[in-house]
């Protein structure tokens, strides 16, 4: 496993379809902090445990109102559709496009304490959960965006306005 670094695209982990977590335990939870670290210091919104080097089914996000895990994650219901905002990706620093996401996410999974987890999402936070779930299933968002709207950013990390772009 690689420490404090993130994958990135070509590596192939990050196209693999990742092993359900079949006990959460000490290691488990010490690799939830260990991406916790990693996606704060990268400004993101979300993060799997794949991109970490971690060929496991974790995700974590925090979409603003603080960090959330989800192990063993598995959307259970959907309906609607979400075009907007563009996404983008830590694996992928620089690039972003349209994807068309569900509006609304059922979810299930289980937190660091092993106990069940059904939360409902939407919007934004439906669009993490969804890309980040893909991750696990070895799909990036580059193979789901509208080919006419992906476009590189002059720099990576900023917008035309120096503000920060949303990175999933």
């Amino acid at each position: 496993m690689r420490h404090q670094a993130i994958v990135k695209l070509g590596d192939p982990v990050l196209r693999q379809v990742a092993k359900p977590v079949a006990r959460i335990s000490a290691e488990t939870r010490q690799l939830v902090e260990r991406m916790s670290v990693v996606m704060r210091e990268a400004h993101g919104l979300g993060l799997a445990a794949p991109q970490v080097g971690a060929s496991t089914r974790i995700i974590i996000y925090d979409t603003g109102e603080g960090l959330k895990v989800l192990i063993n994650p598995v959307i259970v219901s959907h309906k609607g559709e979400q075009l907007d905002p563009l996404e983008g990706c830590l694996s992928i620093p620089g690039l972003q496009g349209q994807v068309n996401r569900y509006q609304e996410i059922r979810v299930r999974g289980f937190d660091r304490q092993n106990k069940p987890v059904t939360l409902r999402a939407t919007e934004l936070e439906a669009r993490v959960i969804q890309h980040e779930i893909d991750h696990l299933d070895g799909v990036l968002f580059i193979d789901r965006a509208d080919p006419e709207t992906l476009e590189w950013l002059i720099d990576a990390g900023d917008d035309e306005d120096g503000n920060e772009a949303p990175k999933d």
